[in-house]
């Protein structure tokens, strides 16, 4: 073994080494100025290696030097209606995607789209920059000549860079506090970089054991294992039969006022869809392209037709925790069409104002609704538990989870109560033809897999899929005695015991529950359903769903 530092690093002791079998793998050994509080020199050195040059780096637009003027009065002369006349949805949708990227190529640079440098913290200003190099130079200057003066001047511009990176840290994170609400992204990123650093999607284990390392092969075995949880829908049953019970609904929800309205509110910070049309394009150029986008919007809705390209998902897998290696620990993020969500957006805000005109969604559901939260399931569930608590009695709460959820509702059973609870069929009818012949592919680093059949459930990242699964489940409480709470997928059921009756009552409950997903093909998860008992004379006793203890 070989130790490569040869001088102090700290005052007159060399404590910081560098030990190696290998002195050939290090190059460029070098002491210099300390870091931070500490009073120990940093040591730097390069390690001789080849780096690995991934090949899929991927473009992206260079805003900075677009030309946006030009686009708008390209697209200004264009006579829409005339352009439109004769065409299908599916081609209308086709001459504007294709109009956009034909003048956004032209009038919109490209460059290279690398990942942050990760080494550059968020706070690294150009005065940082300075006292950072002046604190280097002083350094410089201590070791040649080692005077009193010169180690004071390095003292003094060391106390000064720290001073620098305190207050450049502060402002930065009052900055990220300030747009928290409207870039949210900045915000997870600044909590992220808190976070140990790791590569997204590691190497990952197929069934057989093999490891794979390639992008490829990982967004292949990612996307294979996505596609399983897909359920296939059983037959519709006899008591799931179509009835008409049209309610009346505001029609004037689609305009081309409204569609300006939510291209001028687009999140520029969000990612394009598999379309490849950025945000940004949209709502820069939301004046010259509302007029268009409300032709398509209106002739989707009464057609029926759903343009392929909104039927399109590109999968960014996110880890969630345990085994990085093994892919039921990533979950699924789809990036849809922009247009499309747009669109969504729209037929979203005329769903909610149904739901609050005719009371559809009852008040125990407090996900993806207006004016409740997380925080109101906690309050209005625990209120009574505690009220409960306080007076002597006890309180048996049973913690329940659907599996795969969003993936696995099925879609003729969801189109079945929709149209049960009076919504207009055209909403129906689109709803129907969003949901079939869906498709998705996983993509790391710029490298796809191939596509894949979305057969059941709906994407949790669409604007309307939220809503249409509190939609599904809104029967769920249905003929349940005890007290119910639900935050989307999740569910808390809660009884006050005191008698073998009570016990009885919450376990019927608890079997109905266990019918009710049966018959509409969800799946609780029992490994995550959990009993939590309250109050000194609890007699904790044991309950089962599906056979299984809770």
């Amino acid at each position: 073994m070989s130790q490569l530092v040869e001088t102090p690093t700290r005052e007159d002791n060399c404590l910081d080494l560098v030990i190696t079998n290998n002195v050939d793998l290090f190059s460029n050994i070098n002491v210099k100025e300390q870091l931070g509080t500490s009073d120990h020199n940093m040591v730097t050195f390069e390690i001789n290696s080849k780096k690995h040059i991934h090949k899929g780096h991927s473009k992206t637009y260079n805003f900075k030097k677009a030309n946006f003027i030009k686009i708008k009065e390209a697209l200004n002369v264009i006579d829409w209606q005339k352009l439109f006349h004769g065409k299908n949805t599916e081609d209308k949708w086709n001459i504007v995607k294709l109009t956009l990227e034909k003048y956004t190529s032209h009038y919109i640079p490209l460059v290279n789209k690398y990942k942050r440098n990760r080494l550059k913290p968020m706070w690294l200003s150009r005065k940082v920059t300075k006292e950072m190099k002046n604190k280097k130079k002083a350094f410089k200057a201590f070791k040649v000549d080692k005077s009193e003066a010169s180690y004071k001047a390095y003292r003094a511009a060391n106390k000064a860079c720290k001073n620098a990176i305190r207050w450049a840290k502060l402002e930065n994170e009052k900055e990220i506090a300030k747009e928290s609400k409207t870039n949210p992204k900045r915000f997870f990123r600044y909590i992220n970089s808190k976070k140990p650093k790791s590569e997204n999607v590691g190497s990952l284990k197929s069934e057989s054991g093999l490891l794979l390392t390639e992008d490829q092969d990982k967004a292949e075995i990612l996307n294979d294992y996505f596609s399983s949880v897909f359920i296939k829908e059983k037959p519709i049953t006899g008591d799931m039969q179509f009835i008409n019970k049209y309610l009346l609904i505001q029609s004037d929800w689609l305009t081309q006022d409204k569609v300006l309205q939510k291209l001028n509110n687009v999140n520029v910070n969000k990612a394009p869809g598999p379309d490849g049309i950025h945000p940004r394009v949209l709502r820069e150029l939301c004046v010259e392209i509302c007029k268009p986008l409300f032709l398509i919007f209106r002739d989707s809705l009464l057609s029926g037709i759903v343009p392929e390209d909104w039927r399109k998902a590109d999968v960014v897998p996110i880890f969630k925790k345990g085994l990085k290696f093994v892919p039921g620990n990533y979950r699924p993020v789809s990036l849809t069409s922009v247009a499309g969500k747009v669109f969504e957006g729209l037929l979203r805000d005329n769903i909610q104002e149904f739901i609050g005109r005719y009371n559809v969604i009852g008040k125990n559901q407090h996900g993806f609704m207006k004016h409740r939260s997380c925080q109101t399931n906690l309050i209005t569930f625990y209120e009574e538990v505690s009220r409960s608590i306080d007076q002597g009695v006890a309180v048996d709460v049973i913690y329940l989870d659907f599996a795969k959820a969003f993936d696995t509702v099925p879609h003729k059973r969801l189109l079945f109560k929709l149209r049960k609870i009076g919504l207009d069929e055209n909403i129906c009818s689109w709803i129907e033809n969003w949901l079939k012949d869906r498709v998705q592919r996983v993509v790391i680093k710029g490298t796809f897999s191939r596509w894949t059949p979305v057969v059941s459930g709906v994407p949790q990242e669409s604007v309307i899929g939220p809503i249409l699964f509190n939609l599904f489940i809104n029967d769920l409480e249905i003929g349940i005695e005890s007290h119910v709470s639900v935050f989307a997928d999740d569910t808390k059921l809660g009884k006050v015991i005191q008698c073998e009756q009570d016990v009885t009552s919450l376990q019927r409950d608890l079997d109905r529950l266990g019918d009710w997903a049966l018959k509409w093909q969800m799946k609780f998860n029992v490994d995550k359903c959990k009993v939590m008992h309250f109050g000194v004379k609890n007699t904790q006793v044991i309950y089962t769903l599906n056979g299984y203890e809770c």
